[in-house]
């Protein structure tokens, strides 16, 4: 059973539980602007977002007791999370491109011609 939250520890889990909301939309966010507007400048900003990210999560999961197999689905869920961003990524770029094969020289990638 999980033990409860200890009082010295609240303030780290509801820090880190903040940090870790941020830090996962700055990631989210940061990625799919270096995508979308091609500028590849933005990923290493990206990446140091999902770092702070990662070290909030495992902050999260120290204050708040979780341990033993909760600890390998911690890192499990971080791991996906690093991934996904990727893998939705190639999956759309593979599903809409054949709507755009027309439309290379545009400069926004979500553009529609009427």
């Amino acid at each position: 059973m999980i033990e409860p939250v200890h009082l010295q520890n609240f303030f780290m889990s509801f820090f880190s539980a903040a940090m870790v909301i941020l830090a996962g939309a700055l990631y989210a966010m940061l990625f799919a602007w270096s995508r979308l507007h091609k500028q590849p400048r933005l990923m290493p900003l990206a990446y140091g977002a999902y770092a702070i990210l990662f070290v909030s999560v495992l902050a999260l999961a120290h204050a708040t007791n979780l341990n033993g197999y909760w600890q390998i689905l911690v890192v499990i869920l971080l791991v996906g999370y690093l991934l996904a961003p990727h893998g939705i990524w190639h999956l759309c770029v593979g599903t809409h491109g054949a709507e755009h094969e027309g439309d290379r020289g545009s400069s926004d990638p979500l553009s529609t011609k009427t």
